[in-house]
């Protein structure tokens, strides 16, 4: 993924907390468990839950976490499924990298409702992913930065083979799409997110066809939050 460390960056720095705040956060996709380590480590009073479909990133989510001990747990969970929602109640944060895509429009809307319901009164969710840039010039501009953002990490790393690499795997969504990939439209996530039910909604960070961005149940203390019915 493009830019990844800054990508976690600034999805743990939108979370509305303060750093002594005790908070309960819920993952959803936590792959190998960085973005947890991040949000556990700024947050020494939070619990976090991760949940992933993989039982090798689990275990080593499990190995990445094992530090902060009774704070942290993985469990499994298959994220089109209905049967781990109940984990949403009371949560705090509820947080997701690179894993809703893998869901149709129709369900990232009832997930969308289903956690506006069950989080916290102050309650938040956060979502980091691929987008669907909704004009050819700005699909083409998605790839670019991609191939872009991989070459020079590549470079970085002295090791110019990486780049071939990644473009022989085809991880490149914007020139090769996988059928298993089902991104939405930023505008439009946005507008489910509202209309779920969240006060305040917005994007935070945006590159390469992907996008830091969420939904908050409190409002922000000034401005005029967008409508429901606008």
């Amino acid at each position: 993924m493009p830019c990844r460390q800054e990508l976690i960056a600034t999805l743990v720095a939108a979370a509305p907390f303060g750093a002594d705040e005790p908070v309960k956060m819920l993952e959803l996709g936590s792959g190998d468990g960085r973005l947890a380590e991040a949000l556990l480590t700024v947050f020494p009073r939070a619990t976090l839950t991760a949940l992933d479909g993989s039982e090798s990133m689990r275990r080593e989510t499990t190995t990445r976490l094992a530090l902060f001990g009774e704070r942290a747990r993985v469990a499994a969970f298959d994220v089109a499924a209905l049967d781990w929602w109940d984990r949403m109640f009371g949560v705090d944060l509820i947080v997701s990298s690179l894993c809703l895509h893998h869901l149709n429009d129709a369900k990232k809307q009832y997930l969308y409702k289903a956690a506006a319901e069950r989080l916290s009164a102050r309650g938040a969710l956060l979502i980091a992913d691929l987008i669907d840039p909704q004009h050819p010039a700005l699909h083409r501009l998605a790839a670019d930065q991609w191939d872009a953002q991989a070459k020079a990490q590549a470079d970085r790393l002295g090791s110019p083979e990486l780049f071939q690499r990644f473009v022989d795997a085809r991880w490149n969504h914007f020139r090769f799409p996988d059928a298993a990939d089902q991104p939405s439209a930023l505008f439009h996530q946005l507008m489910w997110l509202r209309h779920a039910g969240f006060a305040s909604v917005d994007c935070c960070w945006l590159h390469a066809g992907h996008a830091v961005f969420g939904g908050f149940k409190q409002a922000a203390a000034s401005g005029s939050p967008l409508r429901a019915d606008s």
